[in-house]
């Protein structure tokens, strides 16, 4: 059984940094596409970056230069690093994982299997 757990969360001010934490089971990380959405409050959710299983990243532009995707294959685990943090980034991060051998675009209906999301809060 596929499952998907977000850590690392919390509240920061503007200009720090977390590192969000993607714990998965049940499937190996680096054979599945892995990616990262969040849910801006009053916003639809959007992706913010993905690593395909042959370790291609993508970046959205508001993640671009600011954020980190990797991945620890002996830990099975996905990470988001977070730099430069600002206001408009607070949201509930989700990790999200699909088998597809394609590198599909970050969009919600290319992934199947999602985490219960974790909650960034960055102030000004």
């Amino acid at each position: 059984q596929v499952q998907l757990v977000e850590s690392g969360g919390g509240s920061v001010q503007t200009g720090g940094s977390l590192t969000l934490s993607c714990a998965a089971s049940g499937f190996a990380v680096k054979l599945y596409s892995m990616a990262w959405f969040r849910k801006r409050p009053g916003k639809e959710r959007e992706g913010v970056a993905d690593m395909h299983r042959s370790g291609t990243a993508t970046y959205t532009a508001s993640a671009l230069g600011r954020f980190t995707v990797s991945r620890d294959n002996d830990r099975n685990t996905f990470y988001l690093q977070m730099n430069d943090l600002r206001p408009d980034d607070t949201a509930i991060y989700y990790c999200a994982a699909d088998p597809s051998w394609i590198h599909l675009a970050l969009r919600e209906e290319n992934y199947s299997n999602w985490g219960q999301g974790t909650q960034v809060t960055v102030s000004s």
